[in-house]
């Protein structure tokens, strides 16, 4: 069985006789030999087989040694495969240079001498060797740079996701009180510079606890989730909401209103919270029925800190709560 990882040679010569003695000449050359008897032969051979040198006889009928090699040289698979030129007309500078045109990299003149033809396959076995050993290797590291690749943009998804996970809440998705921390800081500092005002909402909802007692914390959650889904609905750019934890979440109006517009847009806001809520539980399917106690701190050059601005709009959100609930209160 041939060893496909041998390199291969094909002699193409249209004499018997000369096939044989390349075949005796090259045998211990560590190449499988293919033979051909014409041109028509040789690149039939040629598109079936990767060779490592062809040893092509000039003067043959039909299609001479020059039209093959012009033909192989043209299609694009070949046109890399060295040619050597056997002809008994080495000494022809015509010829020679003819057969350079046409794609033969090197001459070996008949008759042939053993030694000559035997190094001169062996350069071209090697050159062969050496070409397969690098194609191998850019292969390799192809595909060791396709794995980094890989390997780099999984490391950064599974950062982003930490990151990610670090600053948001896991069961709404909203941020969480590390970044609404981050986010309420920045906005004053902007504020403080020149930029527009902005104002800090804060919600409780109303009758959480009787909806987790009565069906369960899975309702008590997909309630959760449903809330964060409608005060996403209702951001505006440059908005911030947040879940600071169990069912308090806040609210950052990035960019500050008149007080009347302000409240009205609250209140649009507890009526949204305040509509039914389509839930599934353990139980069964179930409705809960919530509103929002809202309390709105709007900025003023008067603030001191984000803190200052939390304790006011915390103190406007409990004067909402005593007076009845489901209302928005703006702080003093």
């Amino acid at each position: 069985m041939t060893d496909t990882t041998r390199p291969k040679i094909l002699v193409v010569d249209d004499t018997p006789a000369n096939l044989v003695a390349m075949r005796r000449l090259l045998g211990h050359a560590g190449a499988d030999l293919y033979e051909a008897g014409s041109g028509n032969e040789a690149l039939a051979l040629c598109l079936d087989h990767e060779f490592a040198l062809i040893l092509l006889d000039v003067n043959m009928p039909d299609m001479d040694g020059f039209e093959v090699a012009s033909l192989l040289t043209e299609a694009d698979q070949l046109h890399e495969t060295p040619i050597i030129f056997v002809t008994a007309a080495y000494a022809d500078d015509l010829n020679r240079l003819k057969g350079y045109r046409s794609g033969a990299v090197d001459y070996i003149a008949k008759p042939i001498n053993d030694v000559i033809l035997q190094s001169k396959v062996r350069v071209f076995l090697e050159l062969y060797a050496a070409r397969a050993k690098l194609e191998l290797t850019l292969e390799e590291l192809s595909e060791r740079n396709h794995q980094l690749q890989q390997e780099i943009a999984e490391r950064e998804r599974v950062e982003a996701q930490v990151r990610h996970q670090a600053t948001h809440d896991m069961l709404t998705g909203l941020p969480n009180r590390v970044l609404f921390h981050d986010r309420l800081g920045a906005a004053l500092r902007h504020a403080i510079e020149g930029g527009p005002g902005f104002a800090l909402v804060l919600l409780d909802i109303d009758g959480f606890k009787g909806i987790n007692d009565r069906h369960g914390h899975p309702a008590g959650d997909a309630l959760l989730q449903a809330i964060a889904a409608r005060l996403k609905l209702n951001l505006r750019v440059g908005d911030t909401v947040a879940r600071l934890g169990g069912d308090e979440f806040a609210l950052i109006v990035g960019e500050m209103q008149a007080l009347p517009v302000l409240l009205r847009r609250c209140e649009e806001l507890g009526a949204s919270l305040a509509e039914p809520y389509p839930l599934v539980s353990p139980q069964g399917p179930v409705v809960a029925h919530v509103s929002a106690s809202i309390g709105v701190a709007p900025w003023s050059a008067q603030v001191a800190s984000d803190e200052a601005m939390i304790q006011a709009a915390d103190r406007a959100l409990y004067r909402a709560k005593d007076g009845g609930k489901n209302r928005c209160v703006v702080a003093d």
